[in-house]
């Protein structure tokens, strides 16, 4: 029975120099190839291939593939629960992982992705029902959506009482228990209120191109699964980037307590 990456897994990756020095450069530009990586170590072309593998084998990177290349990216899922086990637990947020957590939850606001991989003990199907379902989504969430989830077919987003539809908003793909991709909301006046945002911040994200998440599923053994969330196509130096970038941890984090305890985080107001 194979079993996801560990705390432990992360740690034994993090002691390598090398191995931290091309989590720096990721932490700078996340979305590089390996030929973009290798510019910055001084070693052959082999050696930071095994050095990326160890990395992803402890969950710290996430690759995606686009065409034809191989593009690697910061996951910082593993640095949250080292964050959950080793600093919150102990309340001593000076030590230096609290530095190594800071860096490595910082996404550049300059990449047009967004990637984060986590691993839950539940199946497919408990999973895609968890990102799917109204019922679902509104406990660890606080948003329900309105879809028949297939290809082109129009989303309704309802969060705190406010109801954002019209056009743009759409489902990309649907595969069940294995992909999902939909457009992102449309940042409307009413929906900035209800979730406290001034009208100049929502003017600015309001005129950025509307981007995309999708949702990678993974079954590794019947009794866990991968997941990889994708949000792209984000405007370049944008404010959605930032948003989403701290949003998103969250939003997981929740998601894969419920599924895993019966019962969200406690606090789950996410925008």
């Amino acid at each position: 029975m194979a079993a996801y990456p560990s705390i432990d897994d992360a740690f034994k990756a993090l002691a390598d120099p090398s191995r931290r020095l091309l989590l720096d450069a990721l932490n700078e530009r996340s979305g590089q190839t390996l030929g973009e990586l290798c510019a910055h170590l001084d070693m052959a072309r082999q050696s930071v291939s095994k050095h990326l593998a160890v990395l992803e084998a402890a969950n710290l990177i996430t690759t995606v593939r686009r065409g034809r290349e191989k593009l690697h990216y910061l996951n910082a899922a593993p640095i949250h629960e080292i964050a959950k086990r080793w600093i919150t637990r102990y309340d001593q947020p000076r030590v230096a992982l609290a530095d190594l957590k800071t860096a490595l939850e910082a996404t550049p606001t300059d990449t047009p992705s967004f990637v984060y991989t986590t691993f839950i003990k539940t199946t497919p199907e408990r999973l895609w029902q968890g990102l799917t379902d109204p019922a679902f989504t509104a406990r660890y969430w606080n948003i329900t959506f309105e879809s028949d989830w297939t290809p082109a077919a129009p989303m309704t987003w309802v969060q705190r009482g406010v109801t954002v539809a019209g056009d743009g908003q759409h489902v990309v793909e649907a595969d069940p228990y294995t992909r999902l991709a939909y457009t992102w909301h449309s940042f409307t006046p009413e929906w900035a209120q209800a979730v406290g945002i001034d009208e100049e911040r929502r003017a600015r994200v309001a005129g950025e191109r509307r981007s995309k998440v999708t949702f990678e599923i993974e079954d590794l053994d019947g009794e866990q699964v991968k997941l990889t969330v994708i949000h792209d196509d984000l405007e370049p130096g944008g404010v959605l980037a930032g948003m989403i970038s701290g949003g998103w941890p969250r939003v997981v984090a929740n998601l894969k307590t419920l599924l895993e305890t019966g019962e969200p985080l406690p606090d789950t107001r996410v925008r």
